[in-house]
Order: C-alpha cells, then structure tokens, then sequence
C-alpha cells in the first residue's frame, strides 16, 4: 500500500494535521499495521518537500507546534493518477513454500510434511479471518474475504502439489 497516497487521499476531504491523519489510517486501512507517528510525519515531510501538501496553519501548544496540512492541486492530481493505475498481479512465482518442497524433495525428507503442515497452518488462518470476519463491519469483511481467497488458492494449489509429489520427485532427480 501507498502511504503516501492514501495520506494524500484522506487530505481530500479537508486539512488535518498528523495526528488526525494517523488516526483516520489506523481507522480505515490500519487494523493489523497501524502506523506510527514516525512514518505520518516523515511521510508529510517528503509530500511537502515534493508539492503535494502544504502547510494550511501551525497551532502552538503545550508540546511542538502542530502543523495542518493540505492537499494541493499536485496532489490531487497525484491521487488520481494512483487510482487510476492497476495494481500488478502478484504471480508468486519465487513462493518459499515451493522451494521448500523442492529442497525437501532434493534432501530426501518427507515433503508431504510440509504441506500437510501448511495446510494445517493455513486452514487455522482461515479460522482466525472467518472469526474476524463474522464480527466485523463492512471494510473488515471485505479485507477478510481478500485474504481468505487467496488462502483457499494456497489451499487448491497445496492439494495439486500434494497429489503430483511423486511426478515432481521425478522431475527434480534428474
């Protein structure tokens, strides 16, 4: 995810300054990685410096002065480009898991281990998101099923591995 741009995006529809930033990430988008303060204000610091935001005011207070930002047109403009653009497919292509299964296979140790301990590992993750899921409001269901589709492809691509083991023993002895 774009930090960036999704900061970008949540200045649309007002100046906020960094903590209200903050919180309306970890509120929308952050459930399991809220940010830190750290990244919110490195984040607006490299947005400044590029014209995306600018500074609307500056409030003094009991600690550092607050800065309230504000996106600009460049900005605007830069959140539109980035919505606009496809996200790439992610192949998974180089998987750890399948080198695992290769390099057992190469050792000579029981590669249906693996999988059937993936397996286990990953049936119990689908139990955790469909627990999550089931008391979740709209955005958290959404991102549950997400993730649960792609571990039910982990799945049918762990049961296809599982039932060619032998054929691939094969291939990857010679």
């Amino acid at each position: 995810m774009s930090i960036g741009h999704t900061l970008l995006g949540l200045l649309e529809s007002g100046p906020r300054h960094g903590y209200d930033l903050k919180r309306a990430f970890d509120e929308k988008f952050g459930h399991d990685r809220p940010l830190h303060y750290g990244q919110v204000y490195s984040t607006m610091s490299r947005l400044l410096k590029h014209g995306l935001v600018e500074v609307d005011g500056i409030e003094a207070g009991g600690g550092p002065e607050r800065k309230r930002y504000a996106i600009t047109e460049a900005g605007i403009t830069d959140v539109e480009r980035w919505l606009a653009t496809p996200e790439k497919p992610e192949p998974y292509l180089q998987s750890t898991l399948y080198t695992k299964v290769v390099l057992a296979l190469l050792t000579h140790r029981d590669a249906g281990d693996i999988l059937d301990t993936q397996r286990s590992e990953h049936l119990r993750s689908m139990r955790i998101l469909t627990d999550r899921k089931r008391k979740g409001d709209l955005a958290d269901q959404l991102i549950c099923d997400h993730a649960l589709f792609h571990l039910e492809a982990d799945l049918r691509w762990l049961e296809l591995t599982a039932a060619r083991l032998d054929k691939l023993r094969e291939a990857v002895a010679r």
